[in-house]
């Protein structure tokens, strides 16, 4: 019998996320753009490639054959996907294909009751990104790299799981699942230190990767009421605060919404730890519909952007529908 499983990383450049007057010039001139967000369900990775929807995946396939319920074989297949870059100036626009570094894949773990597979995927862009560096030769006129690594565990019981296990501080990495539904998210993106360090052997290809701070995925009521408030007529306020500051207190006044933008929040109950979320995560509903006061204390682990909205920019019915599900000490 054989059982099969995969996971898939699409990495794409979220709104804001370049840093810097120079580098977002472009952007904020139309020249390059910013992403849309990925689907939360992939069906055909090759069509999202093709429309341009993301910079480069990464998709890991793995099977193991079972005979008397014992692993006796296995394999991986996949690979890395890599996307072009078009520039538009005018009524002009030119085309750069990407350059994609060679697939890196260990050999597999296997024990007697399962088999971990291993893959990074990446490349760089194609277009020059000139750069002072902080090494010889001290100045990179390649893009820098990025990429991700997936591990993937099939077991001989069936089951399956998966985890990001390093990835490039840049873009935004999203995680899907062997039925392509969005499971995971990276946390944090840090461009500056992308852009001056990712090169060389700062990378796989190199002697090291990057840890990947990899969170929980906000709910689709959460996505929806964040294109809302960002999309929105009254505009919330970006705030950026740094690791270990305190957002709500638990008891304590308070009315304000934050979604996240980037970064990564802990939820914390009579001092004992909940939940961490990431991008796209919203808070503080529950203070605004039971008596204005925080039920729990929400603090940065990272630093952190954050939207800071007032109650009345998200419709009632839609918080009510929102804090039954962030109900978290309640499930534990």
């Amino acid at each position: 019998m054989r059982i099969e499983s995969a996971v898939t990383s699409i990495s794409w450049i979220p709104s804001e996320a370049i840093k810097g007057l120079a580098m977002k010039l472009p952007f904020d001139k139309g020249v390059a753009h910013y992403d849309e967000p990925p689907p939360d369900v992939v069906e055909d990775l090759d069509e999202l490639r093709r429309a341009d929807r993301f910079r480069f995946a990464n998709e890991l396939r793995g099977w193991v054959e079972l005979e008397g319920g014992r692993i006796v074989g296995h394999g991986q297949s996949g690979g890395g996907h890599i996307g072009s870059t078009t520039l538009k100036l005018g009524g002009r626009q030119a085309t750069f294909a990407a350059v994609a570094l060679p697939d890196l894949r260990p050999d597999p773990v296997v024990t007697g009751t399962e088999v971990t597979f291993v893959q990074t995927c990446g490349g760089r862009t194609g277009v020059p990104a000139p750069r002072r560096v902080r090494r010889a030769p001290f100045l990179q006129f390649s893009a820098p790299l990025a990429w991700t690594t997936l591990s993937l565990t099939i077991a001989a019981d069936g089951s399956s799981r998966h985890e990001l296990t390093g990835a490039s501080p840049f873009p935004r990495h999203w995680v899907y699942d062997a039925q392509g539904k969005l499971s995971a998210k990276s946390g944090l993106i840090d461009f500056s230190t992308w852009f001056r360090r990712a090169f060389g052997k700062h990378s796989p290809w190199g002697d090291q990767d990057s840890p990947a701070l990899a969170t929980e995925v906000e709910t689709a009521l959460e996505r929806q009421l964040s294109l809302q408030l960002m999309h929105g007529s009254a505009k919330p306020q970006v705030r950026k605060v740094k690791a270990g500051t305190v957002l709500t207190e638990q008891g304590a006044p308070g009315d304000e919404l934050f979604l996240v933008l980037d970064g990564v929040v802990r939820i914390e109950v009579d001092g004992e730890r909940i939940a961490e979320y990431g991008p796209g995560s919203l808070h503080g509903e529950r203070a605004v519909l039971e008596g204005g006061r925080r039920t729990s204390t929400l603090s940065a682990v990272t630093a952190c952007t954050l939207a800071v909205a007032a109650a009345d920019q998200v419709d009632r019915a839609a918080l009510v529908e929102l804090s039954a599900g962030h109900r978290r000490e309640e499930r534990r």
